[in-house]
């Protein structure tokens, strides 16, 4: 399954021929380490742990990671040809204050990706993962589906195209 969310994902992501790409919620860079062929000059990474990282640092050593927030990225308006924030929107209380901060820093293309709801739970419930909370990831506040997302993502940005890696959905948009 990880491997087809990154096949979709490179699919989605090569021909946008970007030169600046920020991965905002890079956890341990992972996305980056998989698809930097296809990500261009200037890798920028930010995530909310500092473990995440350091790790990334030591892991990637040509990518410009930083500690930030989502909610307060410390790049200029319009900084990225491509912004990608995967698997960070079912975390955050206010997801459409993080799209705010996304949108402006990127200067065209958007890609987003959360876990497709209810599959991603059911698949929890099959493996015996937080039964007591129905499949339900204790981080998870916000779900959403193959409708609901592109739903939520037209206030902010123009949804060019949603994909389903199962058990994800992902999203390529563009900046207004």
């Amino acid at each position: 399954m990880i491997d087809g969310f990154f096949d979709r994902l490179r699919a989605m992501v090569e021909p946008l021929d970007a030169v600046s790409v920020l991965d905002a919620g890079c956890g341990e860079g992972e996305t980056i380490a998989r698809l930097r062929d296809v990500l261009g000059e200037r890798i920028a990474a930010i995530d909310i742990l500092a473990e995440c990282v350091a790790f990334t640092q030591s892991r990637l050593p040509f990518v410009d990671a930083t500690k930030a927030s989502v909610y307060e990225l410390p790049f200029g308006d319009d900084s990225f040809d491509l912004v990608m924030s995967l698997e960070v929107l079912e975390h955050l209380e206010s997801p459409a204050a993080a799209m705010r901060e996304l949108t402006r820093v990127s200067r065209g293309d958007v890609v987003l990706s959360v876990p497709y709801e209810p599959y991603f739970r059911l698949g929890s419930l099959l493996r015996g993962k937080y039964v007591s909370q129905l499949g339900n990831h204790p981080e998870h506040v916000n779900h959403w589906n193959r409708r609901s997302f592109p739903a939520f993502l037209d206030a902010h940005v123009d949804v060019a195209e949603v994909a389903v890696a199962f058990p994800w959905v992902i999203a390529r948009c563009r900046v207004r």
